[in-house]
């Protein structure tokens, strides 16, 4: 009996190695690669139309946000700001050409912030050559620069 399972077990193993042998001898399937598998697709209109969305998208994001794009609004307000910003800085120089500029500036000082504009449009500072009113923009701009500069 004994003699019986020992054949057995000698049986079971001799079958195991005839099968890792068959194993090895075995050819594989032919499995392209990465590169052949690529150049046989064919993108359809559906992978094609989002995949072109995508790209506008992404092209928006990286315009407005690093690209310096910016809207119609914005342009118009950042043009309008340098404008502003100009136009002080010639209402301060005719400030300076003031004969009584000393005594002027110590009553724009005194007066309270909110009302210094009013104060440069009434001495025609903030008026420029060809225009019949001053811009209030143009005569809170330049009441700042004015104090700022006399400090």
């Amino acid at each position: 009996m004994n003699q019986d399972k020992v054949s057995k077990l000698s049986d079971v193993a001799k079958n195991v190695w005839t099968e890792d042998t068959a194993r090895k001898n075995v050819k594989r399937a032919y499995e392209p690669s990465y590169g052949e598998r690529w150049n046989k697709t064919r993108p359809t209109k559906t992978i094609v139309f989002w995949s072109l969305l995508a790209v506008i998208i992404l092209t928006m994001i990286v315009g407005f946000n690093w690209g310096g794009w910016v809207t119609g609004g914005t342009a118009l307000k950042m043009t309008n700001d340098a404008v502003t910003q100009r136009l002080s800085l010639i209402c301060a120089g005719q400030f300076n050409q003031d004969p009584q500029k000393d005594q002027k500036l110590t009553e724009l000082k005194d007066i309270r912030s909110y009302q210094r504009n009013d104060y440069v449009k009434k001495h025609g500072w903030a008026t420029m050559p060809g225009e019949a009113d001053a811009n209030n923009k143009v005569a809170d701009g330049c009441a700042k620069l004015i104090v700022q500069n006399s400090q």
